[in-house]
């Protein structure tokens, strides 16, 4: 009974906490379908890596927060419809509902058959920007968690290396904990300029932070 009392009093506080963000507030008020836009908006306007006319690759893409924000940064007007200066591809796992201008790949990114359908996307294609929101389904188990996390992010590399322009960035999302030195460093063997970031959208509580990686070596 005092473990359910606390599940309810900490689902509670979240709640209040979700309905009380600015970040939350925002996002329903300019139309983004989560409050992680923000997060790569930061991101973005730190290092400036969107413009219109690239081909922008985001992975883990679901709900579609952030291929709304590359959306609307290419197109000439700003908008979230019409005109589209450039092309997204976005990939997950989970079904997303479609925004206008992104081509949409439900699928594991793991699995051979599914990186062949982004394959056949690209139109033998380089992306100028690839982004990664891709997260595991954690357990709690710390070691199986950041093998997980690592993983996820030597995909999301050898992806970049092998289908971006040489002069592309890959931003990347990973957390603080017992794989990051080794994650860190995997972006240092494969880019000329690699640069930690953590956006102010994103929760103090939470240990995730973004990995910028700035012209393949």
């Amino acid at each position: 009974m005092k473990t359910h009392a606390k599940s309810k009093k900490v689902n509670k506080a979240w709640l209040h906490d979700h309905i009380n963000d600015p970040y939350v507030k925002l996002a329903h008020r300019e139309g983004y379908r989560a409050r992680a836009a923000y997060k790569l908006k930061e991101i973005d306007e730190a290092f400036g890596l969107i413009k219109p006319g690239q081909l922008v690759v985001d992975l883990g893409c679901t709900p579609g927060a952030w291929s709304q924000y590359v959306r609307r940064r290419l197109s000439p007007s700003g908008a979230a419809v019409g005109e589209l200066d450039g092309a997204i591809i976005g990939l997950d796992l989970l079904d997303m509902e479609p925004i206008e201008g992104v081509t949409f790949i439900q699928g594991d990114f793991r699995e051979a058959a599914v990186l062949a359908q982004l394959e056949h996307a690209l139109q033998e294609r380089q992306a100028d920007i690839v982004v990664s929101d891709m997260a595991p389904n954690l357990s709690g188990i710390a070691s199986a968690d950041a093998a997980r996390v690592e993983y996820l992010v030597e995909l999301a590399i050898e992806f970049a290396q092998s289908h971006m322009k040489r002069s592309g960035a890959l931003v990347a999302k990973v957390f603080h904990g017992g794989s990051y030195n080794d994650v860190v460093q995997r972006f240092k063997d494969a880019f000329q300029i690699v640069k930690p970031y953590k956006p102010k959208a994103s929760r103090d509580r939470s240990s995730e932070t973004f990995l910028v990686g700035v012209g393949l070596k």
